[in-house]
């Protein structure tokens, strides 16, 4: 089970681990071994997760998300499997976490009318400057 809040915890059924040959570190081990993890998290289809949390998850996962509702990360850190597996699950902890915050609703502000006031004066004055620029006329 991976915990993530004190209401949410994500049971192992929901999770699908998938080792793969990694393209990382480890010299000829690397042909030989599958030590990278491709975990998959079928997002969409998960009742420990609410549904505004679900769409949060979603804009956050980007290219992550597949078209079947998953969630997939993949790891291939460092040589060990199971240490590619724990900062797979991680890296899953805290994408979920980060969707559990919900964004505070911006609240439309007006400017005050000394600060309106303070800027057209300054566009006049500016406006001014810009006007006495010219070529001069002669006024003999």
């Amino acid at each position: 089970m991976l915990k993530i809040s004190d209401t949410i915890a994500i049971e192992d059924w929901e999770l699908t681990e998938q080792f793969i040959r990694a393209s990382g570190p480890g010299g000829q081990n690397v042909n030989k071994v599958s030590s990278a993890v491709e975990l998959r998290f079928e997002a969409e289809r998960s009742p420990s997760l609410p549904g505004p949390v679900k769409t949060r998850l979603r804009r956050l996962a980007g290219r992550r998300w597949t078209k079947e509702g998953a969630l997939v990360i993949q790891c291939d850190e460092t040589r060990s499997q199971a240490r590619n597996r724990e900062i797979a699950r991680e890296r899953l902890a805290q994408l979920i976490s980060q969707a559990l915050v919900a964004p505070k609703r911006r609240i439309a502000t007006k400017p005050t009318k000394g600060s309106q006031r303070r800027r057209i004066a300054a566009k006049k004055q500016r406006g001014e400057v810009k006007s006495m620029r010219g070529k001069i006329t002669g006024e003999e």
